[in-house]
């Protein structure tokens, strides 16, 4: 028996037994969507055994059970491994490597369990010869092309493995539903269905998500309310470089990340990602570029900051930036013309992280600073020095965290100066090559050659 299916609207809720271009409750454009009439849910408390509302305390303790991926930057990046039926939604740009990943992850997980490996896009031989490439070739990795949500349910509980990969969500579709693949109501029905299977049966399933041409993940905004975890795979197609990131988890942190180099055999993890991304750093005194001692999540990153300011040739000057947030430069070259009297109003301003890497923290301000005043007066910033501060409006140089595991990265990189912040933390042992400065005209002074 077919299921019936209705349209709600997303703004009010307003129901309509066909598709509307307008809703005819609020007026909103283009907001109804797809659901079926009555699908089958499973309550979070059916699944843990908890029908009645009880005290907290009485819930049983139970340390979440994990089993690593044994790729170290994944496990990194999970907080520890997998948890036995977490649902897990990895993005990314096209071409940007999700599915060789996968396929990497999935052939590891199947040295010691049952894999199944789910593809929508590929045809069973063209797995087989990415896997092949790849050298992921084991009897534990099963494969099956399939797009219909019902036959995938199906297959993971006959065959009932451990782990599973779904690339991607976008392809698979429920028969019940008229939309067509990809759609927000096919991609939220497909995702809650696998939910579902996951928390009642214990498999981890894996799900692969296209992304929009803004960066987003493509479907319901609610698909990354549903999963436990969402990882990114960003890098520019142009570098090798691939930067894993979890922006949620909820069975670990958040901050770290997993740096990965694609070569001819997929992708490769970095042992140590400073020293990769300073590989090609200028040799000699050359205005414009600084060292930033980064801190993502527990792992200490020196990331060399260029900056390029020259006269604009246009009427308005312009900015541009890669790798660094536009509202921060814009933020310190403010600071720079009030505070230190540069006339950068009329220039103008390039800044990159190279690498392609993306700093977000505050910490990077120091770097990005020296790096504009080094390009506007011509000067080169001391090659021996890495450095980490916040700047602030006033003019002042604030303390960052984890400034002790900055230092110790920098020195152990052949760095023999660390600039920061007077107020952090005392560090114990030597002090011998740290320079501390209270406020960025100070800063400025000691990181430039005279």
């Amino acid at each position: 028996m077919r299921v019936k299916s209705k349209f709600r609207c997303q703004e009010c809720g307003q129901q309509s037994t066909r598709w509307l271009g307008r809703c005819p409750g609020c007026g909103a454009w283009n907001s109804l969507v797809e659901e079926l009439d009555q699908p089958k849910t499973v309550s979070p408390a059916a699944i843990n055994g908890l029908l009645e509302p009880c005290p907290v305390t009485e819930v049983p303790a139970q340390e979440e059970e994990r089993f690593p991926t044994r790729m170290a930057e994944m496990d990194r990046v999970l907080g520890g491994g997998l948890v036995p039926g977490s649902l897990i939604l990895v993005g990314g740009d096209p071409g940007i490597g999700k599915s060789t990943l996968m396929l990497q992850v999935a052939h590891l997980l199947s040295c010691r369990m049952p894999v199944l490996y789910i593809s929508g896009e590929e045809s069973a031989r063209q797995v087989r010869l990415r896997a092949e490439r790849l050298g992921a070739l084991s009897p534990g990795l099963l494969l099956a092309c399939e797009t219909d949500i019902d036959q995938v349910e199906r297959h993971l509980r006959q065959i009932s493995p451990p782990v599973a990969v779904v690339d991607s969500i976008q392809t698979m579709f429920k028969s019940d539903l008229a939309s067509a693949p990809g759609s927000v109501g096919q991609v939220r029905e497909c995702a809650a269905q696998l939910m579902r299977l996951a928390k009642t049966t214990g498999i981890s399933i894996f799900l692969v998500g296209h992304v929009t041409k803004e960066g987003m993940l493509a479907g319901p905004r609610v698909l990354e309310h549903m999963v436990d975890t969402v990882l990114y795979l960003e890098g520019d197609r142009h570098q090798f470089f691939r930067i894993l990131r979890g922006v949620k988890n909820r069975f670990g942190s958040t901050n770290e990340i997993g740096i990965f180099e694609m070569s001819g055999a997929g992708l490769v993890e970095v042992a140590s990602p400073s020293a990769i991304f300073l590989t090609k750093r200028p040799k000699g005194d050359v205005p414009g570029t600084a060292v930033a001692a980064a801190l993502e999540g527990s792992r200490p990153l020196l990331v060399e900051i260029q900056a390029l300011v020259c006269p604009t040739g246009y009427g308005t000057p312009r900015r541009m930036t890669a790798g660094v947030d536009y509202n921060r430069v814009a933020l310190i070259t403010a600071v720079l013309e009030k505070r230190m009297g540069f006339n950068l109003g009329n220039q103008d301003i390039y800044v990159n992280a190279v690498g392609g890497v993306r700093l977000d923290e505050p910490a990077a301000d120091l770097a990005v600073a020296c790096a504009l005043a080094s390009s506007f007066k011509d000067i080169p910033v001391d090659p021996g020095l890495a450095c980490a501060g916040e700047t602030g409006l006033t003019g002042e140089l604030r303390p960052v965290t984890g400034v002790e595991k900055r230092i110790r990265e920098s020195f152990k990189m052949g760095f023999s100066r660390f600039l920061m912040s007077s107020r952090s933390a005392a560090l114990s042992g030597d002090d011998y090559g740290l320079l501390r400065a209270d406020t960025l005209a100070g800063a400025l002074e000691m990181a430039l050659l005279a």
